[in-house]
């Protein structure tokens, strides 16, 4: 199978990577997080060629992940905002800047420090249960077939 048709399985994880699932696409998501909407910033901020930051910013508007919203109008420039889909991608970001400081900071610390803003503390987030609140560990987790799924593992049909 072709990196391109990842989107296509029947898997929620392979369709999310089919949008988000370059280093790129996370990299603009996190900047976007930051508070970054113009496309000049997020160039400064990420070094990337132009080319590849409008193909990637292209692919999350489309996907609406992202929305353009003009600021000026001669010329027309425009931002890129988080729509109600892209901020649902927050924990995820948070979620590997988690793993980052944990498993990736060469003995130096985490490069940044997440402040929860109600309480004032320092936090590490936590995924926890829906229904009673624990933390959610693969020992503790069992995946069963949703009603997207055939039993024979391919795509239910929407007739």
């Amino acid at each position: 199978m072709k990196w391109d048709a990842i989107g296509d399985m029947n898997c929620s994880v392979a369709r999310t990577l089919g949008i988000v699932g370059d280093r790129w696409t996370l990299l603009i998501l996190r900047s976007a997080f930051m508070g970054i909407r113009r496309f000049d910033d997020f160039h400064a901020m990420l070094g990337m060629t132009r080319h590849v930051l409008t193909e990637r910013l292209g692919r999350l508007v489309e996907t609406g992940i992202l929305r353009k919203a003009l600021y000026h109008e001669k010329p027309a420039r425009y931002e890129y905002r988080l729509t109600d889909k892209g901020k649902d991608l927050y924990p995820v970001v948070l979620a590997l800047m988690a793993w980052g400081d944990k498993w990736m900071d060469k003995g130096l610390g985490a490069p940044v420090l997440m402040e929860h803003v109600p309480c004032g503390h320092h936090m590490t987030p936590v995924m926890v249960c829906s229904e009673c609140r624990e933390p959610v560990l693969p020992r503790d987790t069992r995946l069963l077939a949703g009603p997207g799924l055939n039993t024979d593992g391919t795509e239910a049909s929407s007739a």
